[in-house]
Order: structure tokens, then sequence, then C-alpha cells
């Protein structure tokens, strides 16, 4: 009966595999030229780097999803490679998109002022303008985070880029161990087995993800008025799409073949992941279009170029005083300086050695602010274990004094006896 089940299973999937390539190859080419063409806009109008180094990282996520996508799904050997990039590129463009606000909201420094602002003016705001004048209090570092995130101050922005790093780095770690526990034979990728290394790595990376994308949710909360401008929402719902919905996509897919509502093939399991990917990333390729416009980079301010190209607009309207009605003309000057365009090239650039220096930078205080408390306890423990130590030494000694050793009884007695 299982041979039978497995050898239609089998078939259905050889049916189905040439028609789902040719789909998604359909979709992929949508997403690949509509991604390549706006990331090719946005380095031809590299004029703030700050910004757009991180806003390429973060459209280059549907390039590298739809191929990786489609080369495993025509060969399914290679899945495993292929979700090891798109797992790691996952997590470095979750910590992009989190490094674009911050330069949205003018640099860190910017962002500290602004969240140390925020948090003395919400401790001083009285709980009721009327019948309570006085301040509130703060609560706990953990209840502050959940409930009101701009109390924190400063904390806030360093908590948003523990949580984001400490993702990128487990990502990372996990996508490696997975490959070593594949080649060993002990991962079973989507079986949800106590011997096998799927299932945890899964629980694993489900907290630290839901962590990282809560931090992302908290620091937007607490600086979304100031983001405005930028239409923060659109691209924060586009991005968390992705990342969010393929996670929980394959956990699904997994979870349905656990208990045979799909077939439990291996083929069939994956490939059904990456042809819903190829498809979803032609969806959020063209979405990228109007979340992430070059439009906004293309002018700089005037003291900066001398081209200047001048629109005016000349409307007739007219105007009634009581009886009489009169016309007035209303004339608009629009001063717009286009950029010329920069070398593609020196924006590569830029964006590989400043934003890896940046990505470096962050990792390392990561570790260091994960391993500062470890050192502390370490250095707790130890400080206990020496006090425990000299208390125990005094005891001896007081004993010692009481309850003196014979040697030091014989001296007393002879002294006694010769006096």
């Amino acid at each position: 009966m299982e041979s039978t089940y497995s050898s239609v299973s089998g078939a259905t999937y050889s049916d189905l595999h040439k028609t789902a390539v040719i789909v998604a190859a359909c979709f992929v080419l949508v997403a690949l030229a509509l991604s390549l063409f706006l990331i090719f806009q946005h380095l031809k109008y590299y004029t703030n780097p700050a910004e757009q180094k991180w806003v390429v990282a973060v459209l280059f996520m549907v390039p590298v999803y739809a191929a990786e996508s489609i080369v495993s799904l025509c060969n399914p050997k290679l899945s495993l490679a292929c979700d090891i990039l798109r797992n790691c590129y996952e997590a470095f463009a979750l910590y992009s998109f989190g490094r674009y606000l911050i330069a949205c909201l003018g640099g860190e420094r910017q962002v500290i002022e602004l969240l140390a602002d925020e948090s003395r003016k919400l401790l001083q705001k009285p709980l009721l303008d009327q019948t309570n004048t006085a301040p509130r209090k703060k609560g706990s570092r953990v209840w502050n985070f959940i409930f009101q995130p701009c109390v924190l101050g400063e904390d806030l922005l360093t908590i948003e880029k523990f949580g984001l790093v400490q993702y990128m780095i487990l990502k990372t770690v996990c996508a490696f161990l997975a490959l070593i526990l594949e080649l060993l034979d002990v991962y079973c990728d989507g079986e949800f087995k106590w011997n096998c290394g799927y299932p945890y790595m899964a629980v694993v990376l489900n907290f630290s993800q839901m962590w990282a994308l809560f931090c992302l949710v908290q620091f937007y909360n607490a600086t979304h008025e100031r983001l405005k401008s930028i239409k923060p929402l659109a691209k924060f719902i586009s991005f968390k799409a992705i990342v969010f919905a393929t996670w929980w996509q394959g956990v699904g897919i997994a979870l349905l073949c656990a208990i045979h509502v799909l077939p439990k093939e291996g083929k069939l399991q994956t490939g059904l992941q990456d042809f819903l990917i190829c498809i979803e990333m032609a969806i959020a390729a063209v979405a990228h279009v109007f979340v992430f416009p070059v439009e906004p980079y293309r002018y700089v301010p005037i003291a900066e170029s001398p081209k200047v190209t001048t629109e005016k607009t000349v409307a007739e309207v007219k105007l009634e005083e009581g009886d009489k009605e009169e016309k007035a003309v209303v004339e608009e000057t629009e001063v717009k300086v286009e950029v010329p365009g920069t070398s593609v090239t020196e924006s590569v650039q830029d964006i590989i050695v400043e934003g890896g220096h940046r990505v470096v930078k962050d990792v390392v205080l990561t570790i260091n602010q994960a391993i500062e408390p470890v050192e502390k306890g370490v250095a707790k423990i130890q400080e206990t274990i020496h006090q425990r130590l000299e208390e125990s030494d005094e005891k001896d000694e007081q004993v010692e004094e009481v309850f003196p050793t014979s040697s030091e009884r014989e001296l007393q007695t002879a002294s006694r006896f010769l006096s």
C-alpha cells in the first residue's frame, strides 16, 4: 500500500514539475526585470548613500529569493544550498531594513536624541491633567519595552539593534549547521522527529525571528511620527510580508506533509515552497516599485548643483465679492534640480565597503553585549566562592582559638608546671 502511494505521489510530482517550472520561470523573469531595473536606478541616482545603501540591500532580496527558488525548483539536489543562501540573506535584509529606518531619522545620534526627548516628555506627562500632576514613574525594562517603548529612550535603539543582529547571527549559524547535519544525514528537512535537527532549529529560529520582528515593530511604533515623510507603513508591511510569509509558509507546508494532508515526498515539499516563492517575488517586485521609488533621490537642493529647471503653472480663478465677480491669475513656480547621475561602480563600492563596515561593527557590538552578562555572572560566582572561602577560613581560626590543638595544650600545661 505504501509503495503504491509513493509511486502515485512520484508520478504526480513528475507530471506537475515541468508545468510548474515554466510558470515559475515567467514570474521570476518579471521579478528580476523589475527589481534589477529599480536597483540600477537607485545606483544611478545614488544621492543619499546613508539611506540608499540599505534600500538597495532590501531590494536585492527579491532577485536572491527568485533566483535561488527557480534553481532549487529545477534541480532539487541544490535545494539545501539554495535554502542556506536564502536564510542568510533574509537575516541580512531584516537588519538592512532596520538600518534604513535609522538612516531616514538622520542617523544614530539623531535617533538617540529623539528617543531621549520622547522619553522625557512621556515621563513628565501627568497621568490625568486635572487631577494628578505627578510625573509617571519608570517601570521595569521588560514592561516598558512591551507596553511603553518610548519610555526606554536611547535604550530602545540598543534593544532594536540587538534584536536584529542576533537574528542575523543565529540564522547564519543555523544555516551552516543545517548543512553539516544534512551531510551527517540527521537534519531531515521538514520532518518533525526528536532525533532530527530540523524541529529544534525551527523552534530556535522561530523565537529569534519573532523577537527581531517585535523589536522592529516597537522601534517603528516609537518613531513612526517622524517617519511620515517616507510612508513607513507601506514599506514595513511589504518587507515584513516577505520575511514572515515565506518562513511560516515553509513551516506550514512541512506540517501539512507531517499530518499527511499533502504527500510526504521531499521533492514535492521543497518544490511547492520554491514555486510559491517564485510567484510571491513577482508580486513583491511590483510592490517595491511603488514602495521604494527612486524619485525622491532624483533631485537635490539648489546649492549642490548649478543646473536648475523651473516649471511655472498658471491657473485662472474667479473671486466673488458680493454681486461682483472678478478674475484672478495664480502663478506657481516650482524649482527642481535634477541629478545628472552617479557612477554605478562607485555606488556599488560604497554599499559593499561602508555597508560591510557597519555590519561588522554592529555584529561585534552585539557579541560584546551578549558576552557582558556572562562575564558579570562568572565574576559574581567567583566573588561568591571567594567570600565563602574567606568566611570558612575565619571560622576555622575562631574554632582554633576556642579549642586549641593538642600541641598548644601541651605547651600551656608545661608553662603552668614550670611556673
